[in-house]
C-alpha cells in the first residue's frame, strides 16, 4: 500500500432503521491515510453519538447534503435494512465515492445488478461487508487449501446458525450470505444449484412468504437444504433448520479433501481445525480433529481490513476482495434456493430471471 494519498471519508447511518450495521464506519479509524470528516443520520442523537466516537468534524441529517458538500472519497453505507440500500449506494457512487456497504447486498438480484452497474459507470469501487474473507484465519485457510493441506478439495458443507428465531429462510439471508461468499472465496463460481425449502415439513407456498425480522426482503421456510455444483467440480451443501441444539454453534463450514478435512467455526470468527486423515473414521480414537494455530481477528478488525483492501483496490484498480459482484453472486446462491423449490428444477447460473423468486413466481 502506497499510503501517499489521503482519503476523505464519511459514514451514512439511520438510527432506528438499520442503524450503522456492524460498525462498518469504525474501520476508518484504523486506516492512517483516512480522514473521517462527516456523519449523516436523520436522527440527531444517533449522528452526534457517532461523531463523538469517531471525531468526525461535521454531521448532517441528510446524506445527500453530506455528499454534496464534503467532497468524499470513501463512504460507508451502514444500515442493515435493504429498503434504503440501493438509493444510498447509488447516490454515493454518482457523487464519485467508493463505497463499503452492509450486507446482504440487496433484496433482489436486479437491485444488486443495478448497484454494481452504477459503480462501474462511475468508475468507483464497491465493497460489501462480508468481513470473514478479510480475516487472517480465513486467508490462511485458503492458503492451506491451495498448498494441498487436505489434498484435492471435493466438497464444502456449510451450516447456518439454526437458532430459535431465524432458522431456515431468514438464517439463509442474514448469515448465510457470509457463508456463501466464503464458499466462493475458497472454491469459485457456481454452475448450478438445487434446493428443498420447507415450512412445517411441507413444501413452501405463497402463504409462507413473510417479511424477515428486519426489512431484508421476503423470506420463507423454516428448513433449507441446498446443493451447489461449482464450476470446478466441487460439491457444496448448505443447511439451516429452525431451533436446533447448540445455541448457534453449528454456524460454520467443513471443507472435505481427498486427504483430510478443514473446519471453520463461527463463519470464520471462531476456531479452525484440521482432520489430517484421508478416511473419515470417527470410531478410530487415534484420529482426532486438531486445532490450527492461526492468527485470529474479530469482526471489527474485519472492517478495518476491508477498508484497507478497498483503498488497495482503488490504487491497484482491481475489485475489492468482497466486491459488489461477489455479493450479488452470494445473493444468487440464496435466491436460487427459492427458484429451485418453486420450479422443482435445477437453477443454472447466472440466473436469468433477476427478480426475487418469492415475488416473481408465487
Amino acid at each position: 500500500m502506497s499510503g501517499q494519498k489521503r482519503y476523505r471519508a464519511g459514514a451514512i447511518g439511520r438510527t432506528g432503521g438499520g442503524d450503522y450495521g456492524h460498525g462498518l464506519h469504525l474501520g476508518f479509524l484504523g486506516a492512517e491515510q483516512v480522514d473521517f470528516v462527516g456523519v449523516a443520520d436523520p436522527d440527531e442523537a444517533g449522528r452526534q453519538k457517532v461523531a463523538e466516537a469517531t471525531g468526525a468534524e461535521r454531521t448532517y441529517a441528510d446524506y445527500r447534503e453530506m455528499l454534496e458538500k464534503e467532497g468524499l472519497d470513501l463512504v460507508t453505507v451502514g444500515p442493515r435494512w435493504v429498503d434504503c440500500r440501493e438509493e444510498m449506494v447509488t447516490a454515493c457512487v454518482e457523487a464519485g465515492c467508493h463505497v463499503y456497504c452492509e450486507k446482504p447486498m440487496a433484496a433482489s438480484l436486479e437491485a444488486g445488478d443495478r448497484m454494481v452497474a452504477a459503480a462501474d459507470r462511475a468508475g468507483v469501487k464497491l465493497a460489501v461487508a462480508h468481513q470473514g474473507v478479510y480475516l487472517p484465519q480465513v486467508q490462511e485457510v485458503k492458503r492451506l487449501l491451495q498448498a494441498g493441506r487436505i489434498g484435492e478439495v471435493q466438497a464444502v458443507y456449510a451450516h447456518g446458525k439454526q437458532d430459535s428465531r431465524r432458522g431456515g429462510g431468514e438464517d439463509m439471508m442474514v448469515l448465510g450470505t457470509h457463508l456463501f461468499n466464503t464458499m466462493r472465496f475458497f472454491v469459485g463460481d457456481v454452475a448450478w444449484m438445487s434446493a428443498h425449502v420447507t415450512a412445517g415439513g411441507r413444501a413452501i407456498g405463497p402463504d409462507d412468504v413473510r417479511e424477515a425480522g428486519e426489512p431484508i426482503g421476503p423470506v420463507a421456510g423454516d428448513c433449507v437444504n441446498s446443493y451447489f455444483a461449482f464450476q470446478n467440480g466441487v460439491s457444496g451443501f448448505f443447511d439451516s433448520r429452525l431451533n436446533q441444539p447448540g445455541e448457534g454453534r453449528s454456524y460454520g463450514m467443513e471443507i472435505v479433501g481427498r486427504e483430510g478435512r478443514l473446519a471453520l467455526r463461527g463463519g470464520g470468527l471462531g476456531e479452525a481445525l484440521v482432520y489430517p486423515y484421508s478416511l473419515w473414521a470417527p470410531e478410530d480414537r487415534s484420529q482426532q480433529w486438531e486445532p490450527l494455530s492461526l492468527e485470529t481477528a474479530a469482526l471489527g478488525e474485519g472492517n478495518r481490513l476491508a477498508v484497507l483492501d478497498l483503498i488497495d483496490a482503488i490504487e491497484e484498480d482491481r475489485d475489492p476482495i468482497s466486491s459488489g459482484r461477489s455479493a450479488v453472486a452470494a445473493l444468487e446462491m440464496i435466491l436460487g434456493a427459492y427458484a429451485s423449490q418453486i420450479t422443482g428444477a435445477r437453477v443454472r447460473f447466472p440466473i436469468a430471471d433477476r427478480r426475487h423468486p418469492l415475488e416473481a413466481l408465487f
